[in-house]
């Protein structure tokens, strides 16, 4: 139970700030989990801040794995243990979820979540718009196209959640105080320079604590500010109104219109109708004052909600609204909430920016970040969460976070395609080779702040503009706007219109030579006394090799999870020859990292380097080195005339790096492939990559050299078998069952991070284990599609695409027995296997290698 702020501790192994949702969520879990000294601080009472007047939807089935399972564990808490705990009832209600499809493409979407639920059990059915009438009498269907009722979904009680939380949290220990307003942090500087988090300051006293929980929601920044912590959300006007009682209306479904955007939830014997808007209005005086607080409703900003809602059940045009609720919602640049360590200060945690979806995402996430403060790492693959997916030159700036916020919000009801790209607060980040690619016609993806290509259109360039907010706010609209164009076209679940373009680049690739700009890369140094120490234990592959050689690796968690994959190469020791070399007397490597990822890794490696101790240097070359990869059959042929050393095999094998000239350049070259194929990357000193670059083309173009993007890049790789991580590599994965194995110096016997679990997995054998698979059919798949084995489900698609050289689909999912025992190569070579594919089964076969050069051949400059 709460407890007034004269009962206040002096000292708290966790102090959780703010009330609502996610803050009674994590105290709870926490306890759960055998942290019992712990105290959950709120300014007012709890729920006071915007949790109390959430609309409180559940719905089961998102287009993400691992949002499926937190939504599940949410569902699990409220509806099952809080009762079997407490005695208590959460206010839980199963009244079923509804979605509407007024078009195919909104209707495929749909299908894709039917699919992926079958995998985790979760029932749900595609309605015609005649059995969507029986189930919902007072629609009106003539606009539908069908629709996914989910029988399971429900409505969740706000202050009936939150008070059962505290209550089962308090019984195992725990301590929630009300009333009690955060004054400061304190936060101290250890012996090896790091900040750590040492106090909470409140007006009823200081409590020493070394971990703090953000959950304070839409004041979340101002708590952050305290401890100098970034955090990029954004407040905004979020509302919904309810209406009189509604004859015939109980016990019916929540409703989501999408392409209304519009949401209609049960209320009892009434509706409450609310949705997203593309001229939301931003709370940008944040008022500690503000508690069980409302603002004046817009109707200019709200009518759009109720025209909607009026179309989808026409009784609501002669109902009268009871009352209007318009409160603040924190919302972010990618509308996922904000999780994780905090960069800045160890211990300072993160658990808010919820983006409206805090209590259905509360249970599954207050789960994760108890996982996080007690054993370091989360459970579950939470990097599309974690404040770490930001670049930190990103994290304030206040253009970026209201841009993309402002976007994220507008298009929070669109049907999720797989390739779209962002419009808002674009051209952050720009590599040398920016101008002139864009002049050829690349069409370029946004990762971590950079700009990098994603294919080439072959009708002139279409440059990103400066954001238009859409036309709200009186924002003119961009027009002839031929990169929103070309995005529009990949508005499907088919294959796009450029589909041909993309294979151009791939087969030229696979038969001639191409050009990939890669120099979005991290790119870091790693040198100091202890360096060799923290490259044995960051890295899984032996790195010691004689220097000049480069090696691909991985680094784990504890738990033996891949938290990255990247090429670590060994440097001779010497002076300073900056930025293609570090000074060293001893130990020195370069790390070379996928950009979007940079910050991720960059943070994964201070913080083993600070919990081991190790004396060490780690720099950031990312924004002084441009890089190339020219790749393919003909790339030494190409490369012979422009570099100033011998490209022969014997004299420059695979796997191997040196600094050479390049055009009168100095250039760092290395052999290796992204992309299965003969080739090397030029990592060049920013000044010098135009000259580079275009000496490269002047000696390709009688090959028919081709500039090449990212779209390429993922079904090249794809073919081979390489893995991306975030797709097909995550933290939850294991090198082992991720086919990596011979990245681990397992059979040295040199300690590395999670080496110990490998051992043990290895010894008891793996559960689960990534497949290839192909199908026949000409049909287009994403990732997320089940895996049926003999009819029973035993997994889903990672990551999937069209590989053009095998000229078939290819698809990478994990795969479990499920008897619960080993998956042998034997499990998968018995097996019959199906994909299922927005509800249509197609014949799949499973292959223990790659399909494409399983011998290697290529990459060692070997074609037939």
């Amino acid at each position: 139970m709460a407890q007034q702020p004269s009962s206040l501790v002096l000292s708290a192994d966790a102090v959780v700030i703010g009330g609502g949702s996610l803050g009674c969520q994590t105290v709870y879990h926490l306890a759960k989990m055998g942290m019992t000294n712990v105290v959950l601080l709120e300014r007012d009472r709890l729920t006071a801040g915007t949790t109390w007047h959430t609309a409180g939807l559940l719905w089961q089935l998102r287009p993400s794995d691992v949002e499926v399972e937190l939504l599940a564990h949410t569902r699990n808490v409220i509806s099952k243990d809080l009762e079997e705990e407490t005695g208590l009832h959460t206010g839980w209600i199963q009244n079923g979820g509804l979605f509407i499809a007024s078009n195919k493409q909104r209707l495929d979407e749909y299908k894709r979540l039917m699919s992926l639920g079958k995998v985790y059990g979760i029932e749900s059915y595609v309605l015609s718009p005649a059995e969507t009438k029986d189930l919902y009498p007072l629609m009106n269907v003539d606009d539908l196209y069908g629709t996914l009722y989910v029988p399971k979904d429900g409505t969740m009680d706000p202050a009936g959640t939150c008070t059962t939380l505290t209550r089962a949290a308090s019984a195992r220990g725990a301590m929630v105080i009300e009333n009690c307003p955060v004054t400061g942090i304190q936060v101290r500087t250890d012996d090896l320079g790091v900040k750590r988090v040492k106090a909470v300051e409140t007006a009823h006293g200081t409590i020493e604590t070394p971990c703090v929980v953000n959950c304070a929601g839409v004041w979340a920044t101002k708590l952050g500010e305290m401890a100098g912590v970034k955090v990029p959300l954004i407040a905004m006007h979020h509302a919904y109104v309810v209406t009189e009682r509604i004859e015939g209306i109980q016990n019916m479904p929540n409703v989501r219109d999408h392409d209304a955007s519009v949401y209609l939830r049960l209320q009892g014997d009434a509706l409450s109708v609310g949705g997203y808007e593309q001229n939301p209005i931003f709370w940008d005086e944040v008022s500690d004052k503000f508690a069980f607080s409302l603002f004046d409703l817009d109707w200019d900003v709200f009518m759009q909600h109720i025209e909607g809602a009026i179309n989808r059940v026409p009784v609501l045009e002669q109902t009268g609204i009871k009352s209007t609720v318009c409160g603040p919602e924190s919302f972010t640049a990618d509308h996922k909430p904000l999780m994780g360590e905090a960069p800045e200060v160890r211990g300072f945690f993160l658990g808010c920016g919820f983006n409206s979806a805090g209590m259905m995402l509360g249970g599954g996430c207050g789960r994760e970040l108890a996982h996080w403060i007690i054993r370091g790492r989360p459970e579950k693959d939470m990097y599309g969460y974690d404040i770490r997916r930001f670049h930190n030159s990103l994290t304030d700036n206040a253009r970026w976070i209201r841009e993309r916020s402002h976007e994220s919000y507008a298009k929070n009801y669109s049907v999720v395609f797989p390739f779209d790209e962002p419009l808002a607060s674009r051209n952050m980040r720009k590599d040398p080779f920016h101008q002139v690619l864009t002049e050829q016609g690349c069409v370029f993806q946004e990762r971590h702040g950079w700009e990098r290509p994603g294919w080439f259109n072959k009708d002139g360039p279409a440059p990103v503009k400066d954001y238009d907010y859409y036309g709200a706010y009186e924002t003119k609209k961009n027009v002839n706007y031929k990169y929103n164009e070309l995005l529009g076209k990949e508005y499907t679940f088919d294959f796009p219109p450029h589909h041909d373009v993309i294979k151009s680049e791939c087969l030229s690739c696979r038969h001639g030579v191409a050009v990939f700009d890669m120099s979005y890369f991290g790119k870091f140094y790693l040198t100091g006394p202890d360096a060799k120490k923290a490259a044995d234990w960051l890295f899984t592959a032996d790195v010691n090799k004689k220097p000049g050689s480069t090696v691909y690796t991985c680094m784990l968690n504890k738990r033996g999870g891949a938290e990255a994959d990247l090429t670590v190469s060994r440097l001779e020791p010497g002076t300073a020859n900056l930025p293609l070399a570090p000074e060293s007397n001893g130990d020195a490597y370069y790390l070379a990292i996928g950009g979007g990822v940079a910050e991720h890794n960059w943070n994964h490696i201070r913080t083993v380097l600070q919990d081991q101790g190790f004396h060490c240097h780690l720099t950031d070359f990312s924004e002084d080195m441009g890089m190339i990869s020219i790749q393919g059959p003909k790339s030494r042929a190409v490369l012979q005339e422009v570099l100033d050393t011998d490209l022969s095999n014997e004299a420059f094998p695979f796997s191997t790096h040196k600094v050479v000239n390049a055009a009168g350049h100095q250039v760092r070259a290395m052999r290796l492939s992204f992309v299965g194929e003969l080739g090397w990357e030029l990592h060049i000193p920013k000044d010098s990559c135009l000259p580079v670059y275009n000496a490269v083309m002047a000696a390709g173009a009688k090959h028919g050299i081709i500039n090449s993007g990212y779209r390429a890049i993922d079904s090249l790789s794809i073919e081979k078998g390489y893995r991306h991580w975030h797709a097909d590599l995550r933290p939850d994965d294991t090198p082992l069952e991720a086919g990596l194995a011979f990245t681990c110096k397992l059979k040295g016997s040199i300690p590395f991070q999670g080496r110990d679990m490998l051992e043990k997995q290895k010894k008891e054998g793996l559960k689960r284990k990534i497949v290839c698979f192909t199908i026949d059919e000409k049909v287009p798949m994403f990732g997320l599609e089940a895996i049926f084995r003999n009819g029973v489900p035993v997994g889903h698609l990672r990551r999937s695409d069209y590989g053009f050289f095998i000229d078939k689909t290819i698809g990478y999912g994990y795969i479990r027995n499920p008897d619960g025992g080993v998956v042998s190569a034997d499990f998968i070579k018995t097996g019959e296997f199906t994909l299922e594919r927005m509800g249509v089964t197609y014949k799949a076969k499973a292959h223990i290698r790659s399909p494409f050069d399983p011998e290697n051949n290529r990459v060692k400059g070997i074609y037939a």
